[in-house]
């Protein structure tokens, strides 16, 4: 079997799974369509853009995704490392700078001597082993030949929504302050409070304000994870008041009580110059969302820098397609990573990539699959994914109700998700310790290809 691996892709997933080849000895060729083509979502031509959010959620082993993201640590992840290098205050979040992350990511990819980029709009699929890790955007000629591959034609889509950004200069800071979310951490957040009055006056605004046009939406294709500000306002007055607008722990320093709503700011760059919404992703006109959000007293000069859009995610039918390698079951030289999979958020798009790259890794230099269990995050994702009973497949999260459960009582739900993490970190470091893998002597190519070496650890 070759080994050189072609990876069409060099998102999040992409450049994980890249990177866990060539780190292996696995020659890698990483196709990416920037910056001869982008998507309405890109701006940047670095690797690994942040489209929506800047944050990887929260660090905490009590969140399944703050063990997601230790477990990658350990397998020695590239955008875990990216982004801890290049994060910046927010509480209990992981946030970082997303230019600075991107193009760190960037660097060490193309510095990477065993991975050659090449900048190409792929329309069909490539011969021998193939990773797609084209993202939720992938161009519709690919989509096509990817349909083409399935054996009863399963592709499903939803919509995707980001949040705006305000330059920190045009805040009011008369009618904000400084606060951690939710009272955890740090006061790294910019809280701008509204009274009853102003409240009720912003949603009905919300409600009522003109959304952009978006063929073939409706409000049951939007993920919960991402539905648009003025969607969620719609299912009642109280709704996102009790969702991104609450604001338990959030007591106004001047009145020294919890106002009616809160809406937050979060650092969106390292010098702290730009702020993105928390919570609102949006499809309103751009002239609407500047209108409404200019009802918010410490917003009503805000200039947008970047205004909320929404587009079409795309993601295929993962459990009937896929095993727990992310393999199609019936074409095994090709392998899909990263939200074209159904695995949703960043951290679970590159925790796909590093799974990939790792079981084929093995796959190719003769050795034994890591199989992590479903006591592990990274298990439980891939076998999530891979869970041919699913009838209706819907995009994931990682949470602690996938992970096997402990099998006995722990009292407090931190103490029994702290339990299940202490347990999953185990397992994982004994699965690593106990496997024969690949360790390049060094990264120069060479005649006979890359001097390796098998350990066993």
């Amino acid at each position: 079997m070759s080994k050189t691996v072609k990876v069409i892709g060099a998102g999040l997933a992409g450049c994980e799974a890249a990177w866990q080849l060539a780190e292996k000895g696995i020659s890698v060729e990483l196709y990416e369509m920037k910056p001869e083509f982008k998507s309405l979502a890109h701006v940047s031509n670095d690797f690994a853009e942040l489209v929506c959010s800047n944050s990887f959620r929260g660090n905490d082993l009590a969140n399944a995704v703050g063990l997601l993201k230790e477990e990658m640590r350990r397998l020695g992840s590239l955008i875990i490392q990216a982004a801890d290098k290049t994060k910046i205050p927010a509480g209990g979040a992981l946030a970082v700078d997303r230019e600075l992350f991107a193009r760190y990511v960037t660097k060490k990819v193309k510095s990477h001597p065993l991975i050659n980029v090449i900048e190409e709009n792929v329309s069909c699929i490539p011969e021998g082993n193939v990773v797609i890790a084209t993202g939720p955007l992938t161009s519709d000629n690919l989509i096509e030949k990817i349909i083409e591959l399935m054996p009863e034609k399963e592709m499903l889509n939803f919509y995707d929504s980001a949040a705006p950004i305000v330059t920190v200069e045009s805040i009011d800071m008369n009618n904000s302050y400084f606060a951690s979310r939710y009272d955890k951490g740090d006061a790294d957040y910019i809280n701008c409070p509204l009274d009853k009055e102003s409240y009720l006056a912003f949603h009905k605004a919300l409600i009522s304000a003109e959304t952009a046009p978006v063929h073939g939406f409706e409000d049951k294709f939007v993920f919960e994870g991402c539905i648009p500000i003025e969607v969620m306002a719609k299912r009642g007055e109280d709704t996102i008041r009790y969702g991104p607008l609450k604001p338990i722990g959030l007591r106004d320093p001047v009145t020294g009580k919890e106002p009616y709503a809160v809406v937050q700011l979060r650092k969106d760059n390292a010098e702290g110059s730009l702020y993105n919404i928390v919570g609102f992703q949006t499809h309103l006109k751009f002239g609407e969302q500047k209108r409404v959000l200019g009802m918010i007293p410490a917003l009503k000069n805000a200039d947008i820098v970047r205004f909320g859009v929404m587009h079409k995610n795309t993601y295929i039918d993962s459990p009937k397609l896929l095993d727990r390698y992310y393999r199609l079951k019936h074409l095994e030289r090709i392998r899909f990573a990263g939200q074209i999979t159904g695995v949703e958020g960043y951290v679970e798009s590159a925790a796909s990539g590093l799974l990939t790259g790792l079981e084929l890794s093995q796959e190719l230099h003769g050795l034994s699959p890591f199989d992590f269990p479903q006591e592990t995050a990274i298990g439980a994702l891939a076998l999530y994914v891979s869970e041919g009973s699913i009838a209706n497949f819907q995009p994931m999260n990682i949470n602690f109700g996938i992970i096997a459960p402990l099998g006995y009582k722990v009292k407090g739900k931190r103490e029994k998700n702290l339990a299940i993490s202490e347990r999953a970190l185990g397992i994982l470091d004994s699965y690593v310790d106990g496997m024969e893998i690949i360790i390049p002597r060094h990264c120069e190519p060479s005649a006979d290809g890359v001097a390796i070496h098998i350990v066993k650890i």
